[in-house]
């Protein structure tokens, strides 16, 4: 629970292994670790992107398609309120590393989780159909992060994360995409653990698709 990953970053943060400031976030049960001010920069950005980077996915549709006007506002409204949760929360934080709680009402967290992890675009759906969506044999576009790690190993690739857009919808999302590329290369020039950056993308097409 949130009170043992605490005391686990504790140790870690005195063996000099956790320097920056990091903040936990409980759920629904479940805590997300969160780099504070990335997470606020992250959630900021998406609010003032356009195209909203909201994919509807609801089973009910017959493939996807960007989130209307509406879908969008609600999202963002719920992105504002973390944003807003997170601010208060590390304002009121003395220690290296803050807590708190959030109850999200009519939130969509598979969507709020893709914005926190940096995704240019995230995928949504009608919460009333549950988690199925309209991904089965649709063309997916499945972006990769490589990258090289000395600092562990010579030689050694890690995976860093991957996502998928739907092939349709890489045309829209065009300039969302190239802006994501552009910050990922300034952020990964900014530090040196991680050397040999590698984005690369194939297109995939499964008989099911869970998110």
């Amino acid at each position: 629970g949130p009170a043992e990953l605490r005391r686990y970053l504790a140790r870690l943060r005195e063996a000099g292994l956790a320097p920056c400031r990091l903040h936990l976030l409980s759920v629904e049960g479940s805590a997300l670790l969160l780099h504070p001010g990335l997470a606020r920069q992250r959630l900021a950005a998406v609010l003032h992107a356009h195209p909203a980077p909201f994919m509807d996915v609801s089973a009910g549709r017959h493939c996807p398609a960007l989130c209307g006007p509406a879908e969008a506002e609600a999202i963002r409204g719920h992105l504002a309120a973390l944003l807003a949760h997170l601010g208060a929360a590390e304002a009121a934080s003395t220690g290296p590393v803050s807590s708190s709680e959030v109850v999200p009402t009519g939130w969509n967290l598979c969507t709020i989780v893709g914005v926190l992890l940096g995704y240019p675009a995230a995928y949504a759906f009608a919460m009333e159909e549950g988690a199925q969506n309209c991904l089965a044999l649709t063309p997916l576009r499945v972006f990769t992060v490589q990258a090289s790690c000395p600092r562990i190993r010579d030689g050694l690739r890690v995976q860093i994360y991957s996502f998928s857009i739907p092939e349709s919808l890489c045309a829209e999302l065009k300039e969302v995409l190239d802006a994501w590329r552009d910050e990922l290369k300034e952020a990964f020039s900014a530090q040196s653990d991680f050397v040999d950056l590698c984005i690369s993308s194939e297109v995939v097409c499964l008989p099911a698709v869970a998110l």
